[in-house]
């Protein structure tokens, strides 16, 4: 099975920086595509980020130019590093993958359990 364990969530105040984490474990799993997204209540999940395994990545219009993602393929790891943080950007922060079953070739899609980030003004 796979897990995907988020870390590096916190309060932060606006114009500072925070560097997530996200740990993917699973042996019998490549993992192809990944990305973070967040969350409040109430609202649609918004893609931030994405990275292809080649290290290929797309950005959310809200995000491009501030935050920076990146992955460490031999750890399994995605990161996300996040400057010149606003108060707008206080949400639950999740790390998605696209993980191929080795033995099939199927995909399938997992979520972390989400980490929170606020922003104080």
């Amino acid at each position: 099975q796979v897990e995907l364990v988020e870390s590096g969530g916190g309060l932060v105040q606006a114009g500072g920086s925070l560097r997530l984490s996200c740990a993917a474990s699973g042996s019998r799993f490549s993992f192809n595509t990944m990305g973070w997204y967040r969350q409040s209540p109430g609202k649609f999940r918004e893609l931030l980020a994405t990275i292809t395994r080649d290290g290929t990545t797309t950005y959310g219009d809200s995000v491009q130019g501030r935050f920076t993602i990146s992955r460490d393929n031999a750890k399994n790891t995605l990161y996300l590093q996040m400057n010149g943080l606003k108060p707008e950007d206080t949400d639950v922060y999740y790390c998605n993958a696209k993980a191929a079953f080795l033995a099939t070739g199927y995909e399938y899609d997992y979520w972390g359990q989400g980490t929170q980030v606020t922003v104080s003004s």
